[in-house]
């Protein structure tokens, strides 16, 4: 946890957590890519969201305070977008494939909801979307922890657009309020 904290400390430093990025900053623009299946056994890419708003976390189903918070601010920020909620998408990507298959994925997301899609994959699969979004992540042993280890990872909120490019992250901790009015301009 204190790697990424430390991480997350220079992250955020250098402004990728919480400002839009110009498209001439080649470090900071991306496109990201991931092919997953979501909660309900649907083999999906970025591809399959074209044209929605996408909110995109990455996280593990036995997270103890950071996956639970960030989920129930989307879930916050859904109920207040209203009717516009249609033109998003929020996505809660598994770091966790070992654990985190579709069964326990589907009863996740959808305690928090109903639109919040959760997707997992391969081992290979779930590495190949965190590095497309830039994100981290590492398994680490703890004990105490469902069989024996817990997940460290950014914490970071992606704000991807309809034609599939970054535009910026929302930091942890970013008040669904925010989150909502930036949203609400864009939309």
């Amino acid at each position: 946890m204190v790697a990424a904290s430390l991480w997350l400390g220079v992250w955020q430093q250098n402004g990728s957590s919480s400002s839009d990025r110009s498209p001439n900053d080649a470090s900071a623009t991306f496109r990201p890519a991931f092919s997953l299946t979501d909660h309900r056994g649907y083999a999906v890419t970025e591809r399959s969201y074209d044209g929605k708003w996408l909110l995109v976390f990455f996280g593990f189903t036995n997270c103890p305070d950071i996956c639970p918070t960030t989920l129930a601010e989307l879930a916050h920020v859904m109920e207040q977008l209203g009717e516009d909620a249609g033109a998003v998408k929020p996505l809660f990507i598994s770091i966790d494939p070992e654990r985190d298959k579709i069964g326990p994925m589907a009863d996740y997301v959808s305690a928090f909801h109903p639109d919040i899609v959760g997707l997992t994959g391969t081992v290979s699969q779930v590495a190949e979307a965190v590095e497309s979004f830039r994100a981290y992540y590492e398994k680490q042993p703890q004990e105490s922890a469902p069989n024996g280890y817990t997940m460290a990872h950014s914490s970071a909120l992606y704000l991807i657009s309809p034609e599939g490019a970054f535009v910026r992250a929302y930091g942890y901790g970013t008040s669904p309020e925010k989150i909502t009015e930036d949203l609400k301009k864009r939309l």
